[in-house]
């Protein structure tokens, strides 16, 4: 007799960020899939705030308190987990070091 059972699949949790330019992409990378494969069909609201969950240190917790506070309040862009995504990488990436060169 065949048993209907889904295999499980682990999937490593993201790792803490802590806002360090060379943590952004293996956090959004581990973030992304870990969504994809255990977070199907939950609410938007509810991925991001797994994210978000991840986000800690000094800097970055700046940050997350002000767009959790931009998000309570509808002000911010980030209403899906790939914009939220976009914010980490432009405040935190490369291109966001770049920038502070300049200045």
């Amino acid at each position: 007799m065949q048993q209907n059972r889904k295999a499980k699949v682990e999937v490593a949790k993201s790792p803490l960020f802590s806002g360090k330019i060379e943590e952004v992409s293996a956090f959004i990378n581990t973030a992304y899939l870990y969504l994809s494969m255990k977070m199907i069909g939950e609410l938007e609201v509810m991925k991001m705030a797994w994210v978000l969950s991840y986000i800690q240190g000094r800097v970055v917790e700046v940050w997350k308190d002000n767009l959790l506070d931009e998000l309570s309040k509808r002000e911010s862009e980030a209403e899906m987990v790939e914009e939220l995504f976009s914010k980490i990488r432009n405040k935190f990436g490369k291109t966001a070091k770049e920038e502070r060169k300049v200045e």
